[in-house]
């Protein structure tokens, strides 16, 4: 057929007919051929898919897919969230979605022999476009588009169609066309060619020949046609809406007929420069522009966010891409769904302080102290973190100062040495006498109240007679400082007579029993050992009472220390005065100062000097003062 076409076409050149037409017809590469090893389509459904995509567009409607009657599982959605909105039309072209510059709510809309769900997200907690759902299948085909407002949209679609296997029928070829002047040779006019070769589609056609005589005609060549560059419209304008641009569309044509013809037969340098001139098109739509939002107001808690939400409209399309926007009145935004400006924020729960300790016992036992406690800073998963987490204005005290009444200064004084230093006659016994006060601490000893206590007491075991005697020397040095040890002396038989002592042998006193000669012994528990103060005056003069005294437990470097044994420490507690009360009056009981109310209130009275001083407030002062001393003093 396509051979046909071209002879046909060589025929009417030679007739000098109009040409245009041959270049109409499709020549035989671009046709469709269909052969016996055609494929046939599968059976079921096939999964079209698809993306949209295009970084600038002009503001408006653009076409993103054709779905095509009997389309089943239709899915349509933005991949990214935008201020762009997607519309739906029928092939017939009546909206269906977003139609004619309006912006409908989100819902279901029955359309085109389905069920059309549209669904708009919130815009201020979601990330997800738009999208558009149905099950199909369609009855007719369903145009989808975009309306563009924000550069960089992207779309995605997918949909399902069914397969049917049929067998495509060959294409009718239409008859040829028969040859008109197949055998004439422009050359020899008169001479016929291949007159008997003639195909069975062909008509066979007599040529009339000239007479011999007749003279032959002069043939005139026809004008060559000229060709001219002539308008033929503009480009689309690259606006829908608002201001944009185009350009003047050019094409070759023959000069008499206007008819295009190819461009190769005009000459390119006399073809007109390119031009772009502004294109109006309806108005934009006003669109809200939405800003960031703000930070939230708070760090934790409920807050608040604010952002700037302004009416807008497009009023240039640039071909490079870019708009060119104004400020408009909100009311032209009225037919969209006004976003808001203020909306509720909560980073996270605030964390709070949190008490985790009682109060610590005061750092002194007397005096101006200070106590702690332990408070920090809990999340609301129950986690410790950093102060600066909490309110710090809020933080509950963890430090603060304690008062635990006046120091005492005190004598302390060991026990008596166990032995006199004489076997008979006047000997001595010796103890240790320190100064303290209540919390441990070794002062002066011309620091503490009233008279040393004597370290040096005398003791007598009787007359020495003449008589035989064992003679002990003094107990060497402990050969441990502290635990168990051994000391050595030495032992001598001596004759006494009335203080002459005269060394014997050994042997005259051995119906005596001899002293032994070393012993283990024990200074004190490593560390320490006990001390105690003077007893305090008796809680009542007669009927019964009973007086206290303070023991501690001292290292050799006189500090407190825990390594004494507790079975050997010093009675804290003992009766006194039980004789019966006299009633009688002594004028001598008198207060010798104006403020012995205050020696009361301070506990003082236990000591000797403030007893007498104010004898009259210490008498009267009442019996449970002596059971607050002794709560105080009670060893530690």
């Amino acid at each position: 057929m396509a051979g046909l076409w071209q002879r046909l076409c060589g025929v009417l050149g030679l007739l000098q007919l109009t040409l245009p037409i041959c270049f109409l017809y499709p020549t035989l590469s671009t046709l469709p051929r269909l052969t016996d090893d055609t494929e046939l389509p599968l059976q079921g459904f096939e999964v079209v898919k698809g993306t949209f995509s295009h970084h600038f567009l002009s503001v408006g409607y653009h076409k993103v897919v054709e779905i095509p009657a009997g389309a089943q599982n239709i899915s349509i959605r933005e991949t990214t969230k935008s201020r762009n909105y997607l519309a739906l039309k029928t092939q017939s072209g009546v909206s269906i979605v977003n139609g004619n510059w309006g912006i409908d709510r989100p819902g279901v809309f029955i359309a085109v022999g389905t069920q059309l769900t549209y669904r708009r997200p919130n815009e201020i907690r979601s990330r997800i476009g738009e999208s558009i759902a149905a099950p199909g299948p369609l009855t007719e085909d369903l145009h989808v588009y975009l309306i563009y407002q924000q550069p960089g949209p992207r779309v995605y679609y997918e949909y399902s169609v069914p397969l049917y296997n049929t067998h495509p029928s060959p294409e009718p070829t239409p008859p040829d066309i028969l040859s008109l002047v197949e055998t004439v040779d422009p050359a020899s006019p008169h001479k016929d060619s291949n007159i008997g070769d003639i195909n069975s589609n062909e008509i066979p056609k007599d040529t009339p020949r000239p007479s011999p005589a007749a003279p032959e005609p002069e043939v005139k060549p026809d004008p060559l046609p000229t060709y001219s560059w002539s308008q033929d419209g503009h480009t689309v304008c690259s606006a829908t809406c608002g201001t944009g641009r185009r350009e003047a569309l050019w094409r070759c044509a023959e000069a008499e007929s206007l008819l295009s013809v190819s461009d190769d037969l005009c000459d390119p340098a006399l073809r007109p420069p390119t031009r772009e001139e502004d294109c109006i098109a309806q108005p934009c739509p006003a669109h809200w522009d939405l800003g960031e939002w703000s930070e939230c107001s708070r760090r934790c808690g409920p807050g608040t966010q604010n952002r700037q939400v302004i009416c807008r409209q497009v009023t240039h399309a640039h071909a490079n891409g870019t708009e060119t926007t104004a400020t408009v009145g909100a009311g032209l935004c009225g037919v969209l769904e006004v976003p808001v400006t203020k909306a509720s924020c909560q980073l996270k729960i605030c964390s709070q302080w949190q008490i985790r300790s009682e109060w610590s016992s005061c750092s002194v036992p007397c005096g101006v102290g200070q106590r702690s406690r332990e408070v920090v800073c809990v999340g609301d998963q129950g986690d410790v973190e950093e102060d600066s987490e909490c309110n710090l204005a809020m933080k509950p005290e963890t430090l603060e100062n304690c008062d635990m009444g006046a120091c005492a200064r005190s004598w302390f004084t060991s026990p008596w040495s166990r032995r006199c230093s004489a076997e008979c006659g006047e000997g001595s016994q010796t103890r240790t006498a320190v100064c303290l006060m209540d919390h441990v601490t070794d002062l002066p000893l011309d620091s503490c109240e009233g008279a040393r206590p004597s370290e040096v007491t005398l003791c007598n075991l009787g007359p020495c007679e003449k008589r035989l005697e064992w003679y002990t020397g003094l107990w060497g040095q402990c050969s441990a400082e502290c635990g168990n040890g051994t000391q050595t002396r030495g032992v001598a038989c001596l004759l006494n007579s009335n203080g002459s002592m005269e060394v014997v042998d050994q042997l005259k006193c051995s119906h005596l029993p001899q002293p032994i000669t070393s012993q283990p012994c024990f200074l004190a528990p490593c560390g320490g050992r006990w001390y105690a103060t003077d007893w305090s005056a008796c809680s009542a003069s007669c009927d019964g009472g009973y007086r206290v005294r303070e023991a501690r437990c001292l290292a050799d470097n006189v500090a407190s220390s825990d390594r004494c044994d507790p079975a050997a420490a010093p009675q804290s507690r003992e009766e006194c005065n039980a004789w019966p009360c006299v009633s009688e009056t002594d004028s001598s009981c008198r207060d010798q100062y104006h403020n012995c109310a205050v020696v009361v209130q301070a506990r003082l009275c236990v000591y000797p000097y403030y007893r007498g001083a104010c004898c009259a407030a210490c008498s009267s002062a009442p019996k449970p003062y002596a059971h607050r001393f002794l709560n105080k003093h009670i060893r530690r």
